[in-house]
């Protein structure tokens, strides 16, 4: 897979494109945005889905499966990050002297002459870009965006708009971040992760300076009061003295502030007064984000009063306390929480909706080394549910590290925690755990996602039965 480069790209530069492995949420979004902007585009992916018709009839030449003909008279190549050396395409193409892009690279090329707005963090990157699209079209704006998750508000990933301004979720996950050249940085939250990438947690926090460092002179840092990494970050940007720094957040220090009120509803005040907002969506981490969403669009120029009123359009990001179905009075979300702190954001807000009741949640560790060194804090995270099932670990792109099983973190599980066996057998311990009223959470970034469907329909046909 080739490396993220630095330097931008014009989108005339590259000429004919051709995605290989189109299919990828990622992917498929520049893909979206090059056609809407006028660039020929082709693609391929191993196997037919919904995303590669939508681009055909947007007008991109589409293939199902690889093969060295499905480059056509491409001039430069995107490859996805599940793209191994071998494939027959990136072969060729590396064998004809195609230049061949990272993703981040042709999104940067794509969103060269716009204002940028990228958005980056630890956790809430998706949902954070997808609050500041929602509210700046809600705002009368028409911006350009591409977003890691689907949006029901949006109703896609990637869209391009009339306004001039393009909002980027930025991935730091390796390193691709730096090559885009925002206008308007945000950064919700700075934590070691990623660490198969970086190495140690020095290198993570380095990552964001270098990231910081690439906004302009007039550029703006908008970062979260009350994360310790973003605040540090945000210290460290304005001892370099060359890039100006909002805060949001709770902390009295936080040029926009976020006052609680009663669910679903807060207050965020600036220099110009306090504003109410209601939100469709549970957690004050989601607050925080709305904060970010709201700070942005008064940088560009949005009346404050419109902002507030534009959040109250955002219904969620998909896999993001995804609500999948109810039964039996057991309602059944799915969250894409991978990390402690994600995990522990998700099961505070399961348990603001659920009250009174239970939370039981269901549990997939993502990657061997992420478990290996969170293994403890994963376990503390999940033991603020009632119920706690951990299946076995998600390798997806990594290979078993001796020793690193779903053990590592079941050791640590207070008494309603346990490791639970994959399909009908994790189903029925949620079954049999959950009781009228209670929550049930499907987390991780794998493929435990298929399981809420699946325990919902168990819900409702015991329900039917009955």
């Amino acid at each position: 897979m080739t490396q993220p480069q630095h330097g931008t790209r014009s989108l005339e530069s590259l000429g004919r494109v051709h995605f290989i492995g189109i299919g990828g949420v990622g992917m498929s979004a520049v893909a979206r945005i090059m056609v809407a902007r006028g660039v020929p585009v082709s693609g391929s992916d191993a196997k037919s889905l919904p995303v590669m018709a939508d681009l055909a009839a947007a007008g991109a030449r589409i293939a199902v499966g690889y093969g060295p003909g499905n480059l056509g008279d491409a001039q430069t190549v995107v490859a996805g990050s599940a793209i191994r050396p071998e494939n027959p395409e990136l072969a060729a193409a590396r064998a004809a002297g195609l230049p061949v892009l990272h993703r981040s690279e042709a999104l940067a090329a794509t969103m060269a002459e716009d204002t940028v707005v990228a958005v980056a963090g630890t956790h809430g990157k998706s949902t954070t870009t997808s609050m500041i699209t929602v509210l700046l079209q809600g705002a009368g704006l028409d911006p350009s965006f591409a977003i890691g998750a689907n949006v029901p508000a949006l109703g896609v990933n990637a869209a391009h708009g009339s306004s001039g301004i393009f909002v980027a979720e930025a991935d730091e996950s390796d390193g691709s971040f730096l090559n885009y050249r925002p206008t308007i940085a945000v950064v919700t939250n700075v934590e070691p992760d990623h660490l198969d990438f970086y190495g140690t947690a020095e290198a993570v926090y380095a990552s964001f300076d270098s990231f910081t460092a690439l906004l302009p002179a007039d550029g703006v840092l908008v970062a979260c009061a009350d994360d310790p990494g973003a605040r540090a970050l945000a210290e460290r940007t304005l001892a370099r003295g060359n890039t100006r720094v909002v805060l949001y957040g709770t902390a009295a220090d936080a040029a926009i502030r976020l006052h609680d009120a009663e669910p679903g509803r807060m207050g965020i005040s600036t220099t110009g007064g306090t504003f109410a907002v209601e939100l469709q969506v549970p957690g004050r981490h989601n607050a925080l984000n709305a904060a970010a969403a709201f700070a942005v669009a008064v940088e560009l120029g949005v009346a404050p009063d419109t902002a507030a009123a534009a959040l109250a359009h955002f219904s969620g990001a998909s896999r993001r306390f995804e609500f999948k179905g109810e039964g039996r009075g057991v309602r059944v979300y799915d969250d894409y929480a991978h990390h402690p702190t994600e995990v522990r954001a998700a099961l505070s807000a399961a348990r603001a909706v659920a009250g009174e009741h239970k939370v039981h949640v269901l549990f997939q560790p993502h990657l061997f080394s992420r478990t290996r060194e969170f293994a403890r804090e994963f376990a503390e995270a999940l033991n603020a549910a009632d119920t706690a099932l951990v299946l076995d670990i998600y390798p997806a792109r990594e290979d078993p590290i001796p020793g690193v099983t779903s053990e590592l973190i079941a050791e640590h599980l207070g008494s309603g925690g346990r490791l639970v066996g994959p399909g009908g057998a994790a189903v029925q311990a949620l079954l049999a755990a959950a009781g009228p009223g209670d929550i049930v959470l499907t987390a991780g970034a794998g493929d435990v996602t298929a399981y809420g469907p699946l325990v919902v329909d168990a819900l409702t046909a015991g329900a039917a039965g009955a």
